[in-house]
């Protein structure tokens, strides 16, 4: 599995590669038909639409289509697997199936660039950690069978309902060892029906945060348990990157006798594992609290609206603040940002590695719970949904200070996070024309003055004492209080006292 890791890996760099210069070459050349094959290529024999990769589908050419379908650069590649195969015979030992996916992973890449996302990359050996079956494996108890492989015992979490087909196998690498997912589908089980805006009993906005993970709108707080930046992980995650960098490294000389050090002695390889076993622990851990918050949020409510926060754009760097008379680059709060982008990445999961947005990973639990359920989910614009008030409606950036947000308008006080979840709530309300049953209750800002009081005829003024007035104790003289002594001093004639 290692080996077909790092075959798979080069397969897909070549690809991707073989793309790009495909798109170099028709971009600057142009086009011309080839009289041999009959097909659209370009000067540079182009990698994918050359001689080999013939553009059309041979079905509708057969059938005397004028206008037969053109194939896209992913269909031309499958098709050429067998001379993949027939070049480089090592290639024969990994199945079909994985090699076709391992091509669509690519179209993937592709749709997502597409769509807005970055352009595909090339992999190395920490991110192409998977492959995926998409035939061929078969379960039996807590063996699996998987095409060229064999026969691999496992533990068996969840078993396969009765009814279901196995759709496709991905296969993942962690710092654990191998994990299977197993990707199943029963046709004669209905999707959950959606329910209706005229059956919705119960809304919640949730406003994402760092010190609590989610404030909803009806005032209930989620807390955030900082599972890789509280203090005990710390001080472990600092005493094991320790040990790593201690480790004695390989040396070997060069021709001119020059020292190299080079990082990979079995040693430090043992410890930099110890350290990804500790990220994963922390990720599937935060994995979990996710699972268990969107379940709770699907249960309890029909209609959940959330932020549309962009992480990405919320972690930039800060602008350079160049200084135009001495040509000094001034402090730009970067420092300070650091501390706010580790708190961000550590409400985030982590794949593999690498931080991925944790926030967008809680939106999508949360979605896939709700929906599972027939629940309604939908994200709303977070434009000044701390800094409007839900009564007035009045935004302004003076509303809030801190975690206290004041109306300067109509003096309605809450927690900021609280005003929040409620602006979340009525956009998400207005946007699915969903009528609320009741509003907030006004909560006025006490005075920090009391009004004076009026005044009769012929009263003289005096100082005005606050209204909570703490109870004044009864002054303790001599030993009243001492144990033995009755509370109240007795007179010499006192008998009844004494009795």
């Amino acid at each position: 599995m290692h080996q077909w890791l790092n075959m798979l890996r080069t397969t897909y760099n070549y690809n991707l590669a073989d793309r790009i210069n495909c798109y170099q070459s028709r971009f600057v050349f142009g086009n011309y038909c080839d009289i041999k094959t009959k097909a659209e290529i370009c000067p540079l024999t182009c990698p994918v639409g050359g001689a080999t990769g013939y553009p059309w589908k041979i079905q509708g050419v057969r059938k005397g289509n004028p206008t037969p379908d053109k194939r896209n650069p992913g269909e031309i590649q499958s098709a050429l697997l067998p001379e993949l195969k027939l070049s480089r015979p090592w290639y024969k030992g990994i199945d079909s199936t994985v090699l076709q996916f391992n091509i669509e992973r690519l179209d993937k890449a592709y749709q997502g660039f597409f769509e807005g996302k970055g352009f595909p990359r090339f992999q190395n050996r920490s991110t192409f950690r998977s492959f995926t079956y998409k035939s061929g494996v078969k379960v039996n108890e807590n063996k699996i069978y998987f095409p060229k492989i064999g026969e691999i015992s496992f533990f068996n979490s969840r078993p396969i309902p009765s009814g279901f087909n196995i759709k496709s196998v991905t296969l993942r690498l962690k710092a654990s060892g191998w994990f299977i997912s197993i990707k199943i589908e029963d046709k004669s089980i209905p999707a959950p029906s959606i329910i209706s805006i005229e059956d919705v009993q119960s809304v919640v906005g949730c406003d994402v945060g760092i010190r609590k993970l989610i404030v909803q709108s009806d005032n209930k707080r989620i807390e955030n348990p900082k599972f890789s930046t509280n203090k005990k992980t710390r001080k472990l995650m600092n005493k094991r990157q320790r040990r790593v960098n201690r480790k004695a490294r390989r040396t070997e000389y060069s021709v001119r006798q020059t020292l190299r050090k080079r990082k990979r002695s079995k040693n430090r390889r043992k410890a930099a594992n110890i350290v990804a076993r500790l990220h994963q622990k922390i990720t599937d851990k935060r994995s979990a609290y996710q699972w268990k918050i969107a379940t709770n949020l699907a249960k309890r409510s029909d209609v959940i609206f959330m932020e549309d926060l962009k992480v990405s754009n919320l972690k930039k760097r800060c602008k350079p603040n160049l200084n135009e008379e001495t040509g000094r680059y001034l402090n730009n709060g970067q420092s300070r940002k650091a501390g706010l982008n580790r708190a961000i990445s550590d409400s985030e999961a982590l794949a593999s590695l690498r931080a991925s947005a944790s926030w967008y990973e809680l939106r999508t639990k949360i979605h896939y719970a709700a929906e599972k359920r027939g629940k309604i989910f939908e994200v709303v614009p977070p434009h000044y949904t701390s800094q409007q008030c839900p009564e007035c409606h009045h935004a302004d950036a003076l509303n809030r200070s801190g975690e206290v947000f004041i109306c300067t308008e109509c003096g309605y006080f809450s927690d900021a996070d609280h005003v929040g979840g409620l602006n979340i709530k009525y956009r998400g309300a207005a946007m699915l024309g969903i009528p609320l049953k009741c509003r907030i209750k006004i909560v006025k800002v006490r005075e920090d003055f009391a009004k004076p009081k009026q005044l009769q005829l012929f009263e003289t003024p005096t100082v005005e004492s606050p209204t909570n007035q703490r109870r004044k104790h009864r002054t303790r003289k001599g030993e009243r209080d001492v144990p033995g002594n009755p509370p109240i001093q007795l007179n010499v004639w006192d008998i009844k006292g004494l009795a």
